[in-house]
């Protein structure tokens, strides 16, 4: 038992007495609803309690639970919880590791079975001290054995921000601070380009020992394990940051953050096809999963790109040649429909067909090609997708199975089992752009040593240009013109509408260049590529 703290029996149930706590917390150790006194005889156990726990019970366990938490009675915390194993480390870590002491915990009023609460403490470590205060909440829940009110078990509950398997942690860490800059030596900051944020705390963890800098005082949330970035949540002494040099380019960045805020939902990457250097990235909400690196998803008929290369390198289509749109097309008896079921007139090009993102027009092209793998090996020996990316930071390197039947024939326009995030689009756009796969970085391979992921061969001269000027159509006279409309350059695009199932609206893609210079876009639910994601690709296009 923690110094300070008395133990008293009354009514039948113990009572941990706490001084200085600000609410007369008192922490509550249920008994079994025996009811006998000192000296009487236990009456036979009662049955155990079933269904939600009653208001009482809810203001009674988690008193309970503050008051050992805030004495730092970790182990008598995690008896009040429903996952006593999980809890007791945490819980007491969190004086015994993260040096949090003169706790105090106000609790508000119980909505239903969650209570909120304010947490305030103080951290101290080395002779160096600093306030720290939060808000969280908790649920009580019957448990599941024994009938009693617990608190319900998440490690948000000891801090907001804490995941299951990470911990709380004050003392020097292993990395010190970072200063990212930009190509051009701009410092690039999570408060001016918050969907850099997490990215840089992954650069930090990553690369912060070999930076050049030295290790202050902090208190953070280490990450579950080495991919997942650390949180500094306090700094009690100021260390020496040190430089990261990143292929981010300010402006580009600056132009991607104020697009996205147009749409929830909405990711765009940036990226030169000359040398892979990813210029921009950018998510709205900013969250610690980042979806334009991490996410998976159909990415509709912006995989035409892809399609469309591995149709004119295998000879069954060419730019000018004619390709039959109609308003819908069967496939191993699977049918597919355009947009609106629209056709195109008799005699339309494969670059009308593309321009228009006729849906039939591809699929009835797949008798020709006579082979169900077709695509994904041209995703993954001409775009690399499927590869092991080594940008310098986490990121999904894009999924296209090699599939049968009426699944093949979904993956011909984007949809069925193919996975993409914007980078992946971004650099597909790229590749097409120049015909050979370079891998995209946001920091030099040289930092590290790394390899980057190589594709077996690029595409011929005469695809490249057959390809571009495809991309060149949809973007002055095809379903991208007007969202390209306000750019300059040299320019190609592609437009494309996913749909997901269960949801009802399509997720809106957009693909396009400008110049050297090529960007991907996506927004949650927005409808037709060209309408929601369009314009956000086309502001980070003008910024280049």
């Amino acid at each position: 038992m923690r110094s300070g703290a008395k133990v008293a029996l009354v009514g039948g149930a113990f009572v941990l007495v706490a001084g200085g706590l600000s609410y007369g917390a008192y922490s509550v150790l249920f008994d079994d609803g025996g009811g006998g006194g000192l000296g009487t005889k236990t009456a036979a156990p009662a049955a155990v309690k079933t269904g939600p726990p009653d208001a009482k019970e809810i203001a009674e366990t988690s008193k309970a639970f503050f008051a050992a938490w805030s004495s730092g009675n970790g182990p008598g915390a995690a008896q009040l919880t429903n996952n006593e194993a999980d809890a007791e480390p945490v819980l007491t870590g969190y004086s015994t590791e993260a040096h949090i002491e003169h706790v105090v915990i106000t609790p508000g009023p119980a909505v239903g079975a969650k209570v909120p609460y304010t947490v305030k403490g103080t951290v101290s470590f080395e002779g160096q001290s600093k306030p720290l205060a939060y808000s969280s909440e908790l649920t009580v829940v019957r448990g599941l054995t024994t009938g009693k009110p617990l608190v319900d078990w998440q490690p948000t509950v000891v801090h907001p921000k804490l995941t299951k398997g990470a911990t709380l942690v004050t003392g020097e860490p292993s990395a010190p601070e970072i200063e990212a800059v930009d190509r051009n030596g701009v410092v690039l900051t999570k408060e001016k380009y918050p969907s850099l944020g997490p990215i840089i705390a992954t650069l930090r963890k990553k690369y912060g020992a070999k930076s050049g800098g030295t290790a202050g005082v902090e208190t953070w949330i280490k990450g579950a394990d080495e991919s997942t970035p650390d949180v500094t949540l306090l700094t009690l002494a100021k260390g020496k940051p040190g430089k990261v040099q990143t292929t981010i380019d300010a402006n580009v960045q600056a132009a991607a953050e104020k697009a996205v805020k147009q749409f929830s939902g909405a990711s765009v990457v940036a990226v030169r096809p000359s040398t892979g250097a990813i210029r921009a990235i950018a998510n709205n909400p900013v969250t610690e999963f980042n979806v334009a690196l991490e996410g998976e998803q159909a990415p509709g008929s912006t995989m035409k790109i892809v399609t469309a290369a591995m149709l004119l390198e295998r000879g069954k289509a060419t730019a000018n040649g004619v390709v039959p749109c109609t308003p819908d097309a069967t496939y191993m008896s699977r049918t597919f429909h355009n947009l609106n079921n629209f056709s195109l007139p008799e005699g339309s090009t494969f670059t009308q067909t593309f321009a228009n993102s006729c849906n039939t027009g591809f699929i009835k092209l797949i008798d020709e090609v006579d082979d169900d793998s077709a695509l994904a090996k041209e995703a993954k020996d001409v775009f690399g997708i499927g590869l092991d990316w080594k940008t310098g930071v986490t990121t999904f390197d894009g999924s296209v199975p090699e599939e049968v039947g009426g699944e093949a024939a979904a993956q011909y326009i984007g949809q069925g089992t193919i996975q993409m995030n914007v980078l992946n689009m971004a650099s597909i756009t790229a590749t097409a752009r120049t015909g050979t796969f370079i891998q995209p970085v946001i920091v030099p391979l040289d930092l590290d040593g790394r390899t980057p992921a190589k594709a077996s061969r690029s595409l011929p001269s005469s695809v490249v240009q057959q390809l571009n000027s495809m991309m060149r159509a949809t973007a002055t006279w095809g379903t991208g013109a007007e969202a390209m409309a306000s750019v300059g350059g040299d320019k190609g695009a592609k437009t494309g509408s996913a749909e997901v199932d269960g949801q009802g609206k399509s997720n809106s893609w957009f693909t396009g260049f400008s110049d050297d210079l090529a960007a991907a876009g996506v927004v949650q639910s927005g409808g037709h590529g060209g309408t929601a994601a369009g314009p956000i690709v086309a502001a980070v296009l003008r910024a280049g």
